[in-house]
């Protein structure tokens, strides 16, 4: 096992307690702390305790030792995965990501809003309770929500909701609210919001992004979305396609390594409205909540159907015996919670609450052992 040093990623919308206090460092922070970042990102690579290597390095120097044949087959000398607590005080811009098809084919033919060749898959886990938009509900009550607030110049989106094909619906609502951006709209909209506002729902809402995003068409579009709150260990599995935000809340959280990001608002970066009306996948989703399956004495899994990762969550204690973690290719284990011990039968090391630790694929099978929680992000088996 290597232990690792991770880079974190101060963001505008990151909190300024959340990771420092994981970690036990004193807070509040000068800066807001956004994300950990565990992993091979060129951009903010971990590095090896013990050598001061970045992981970039050390993989560029024996891929195959460090990610397995089969993965450097599959997806270069690449780690092609990426583990994160990310957390969050404010909203993110609401987004989505492209296939793997869609992103090989943009990317080789130059277009702007792709920066590399991969897809963008990720799951979440909550650590603390956890605010998120994902997923579009269903047109027929979102239109509903918009009418009962009067405002006249809504009806073309209602309208648009009102349509019997629920693709065709979310469709043209979505294209509608972000093709001709409508400031003056927006505060009709939630002016009419701001006296229903204790409703929760689509109405507190509005107001909510409205006052970091006045003025932007997102605030809108939100409401077309599941709006959900996890527990903790509950995730919420965000497929290309998916339209999502995250608004608050501490999580662990585990992505294909891309950086292809197609915003659709609450951002003051581009939106490409035409690219991600190709990419977003207008269907309702009924259920966007995930929850673990448990695997065996401790040990549960967040299945997800791609091939670049895996994720387990275990937890143990003194009178358990030792969990097994399953996984045989390059896997990344962090604690969350107390005090573990991870041995991969050469050289094992003892993660404190915020650390993480790297193994490679010629490694045999991880134990866990001691009091506390942790997440392993793999390759699937």
């Amino acid at each position: 096992m290597e232990l690792l040093e991770s880079p974190i990623r101060k963001y505008a919308w990151g909190s300024r307690s959340a990771i420092a206090t994981l970690q036990g460092r004193p807070a509040p922070t000068p800066d807001p702390e956004a994300e950990l970042w565990m992993g091979a990102h060129p951009a903010s690579p971990s590095r090896l305790a013990v050598s001061g290597a970045s992981l970039v390095d050390a993989i560029a120097a024996d891929p195959v030792s460090l990610l397995g044949a089969g993965n450097v087959e599959r997806f270069g000398a690449r780690l092609p995965f990426l583990l994160k607590v990310l957390a969050a005080a404010q909203p993110l811009s609401l987004q989505a990501h492209p296939t793997l098809e869609q992103a090989r084919a943009a990317h080789a033919a130059g277009h702007p809003s792709y920066v590399d060749a991969w897809h963008k898959p990720e799951i979440l886990v909550a650590l603390t309770d956890f605010d998120a938009l994902c997923g579009f509900r269903d047109p027929a009550q979102a239109a509903a929500d918009l009418a009962a607030l009067g405002v006249e110049r809504l009806k073309p989106t209602i309208d648009a909701l009102s349509q019997a094909d629920p693709a065709a619906a979310l469709h043209d609502a979505v294209h509608g609210l972000l093709a001709g951006p409508d400031a003056e709209l927006v505060g009709e909209v939630v002016a009419a919001c701001r006296p229903r506002a204790a409703e929760r729902g689509a109405y507190d809402l509005v107001t909510a992004l409205a006052a970091q995003y006045a003025g932007d068409s997102g605030v809108i579009v939100a409401t077309l979305l599941n709006r959900i709150r996890l527990r903790p260990t509950e995730a919420v599995w965000m497929p290309a396609g998916n339209l999502h935000a995250y608004l608050r809340g501490v999580g662990v959280e585990v992505m294909a390594a891309s950086d292809n990001v197609l915003r659709g608002g609450l951002t003051p970066k581009r939106v490409d409205v035409e690219e991600l009306l190709r990419v977003l996948r207008f269907e309702v989703l009924d259920e966007p909540i995930t929850r673990a399956v448990e695997t065996g004495p401790g040990l549960s899994a967040y299945p997800v159907p791609v091939p670049d990762f895996a994720l387990h969550r275990a937890v143990v204690d003194a009178g358990r015996p030792a969990v097994r973690l399953p996984g045989g290719g390059p896997r990344i284990v962090l604690c969350t919670r107390g005090s573990v011990r991870v041995d991969d039968g050469v050289v094992p090391v003892t993660l404190a609450q915020g650390q993480a630790a790297f193994a490679p694929a010629s490694r045999a099978e991880l134990s866990l052992s001691g009091s506390g929680e942790a997440f392993q992000a793999a390759t699937p088996e």
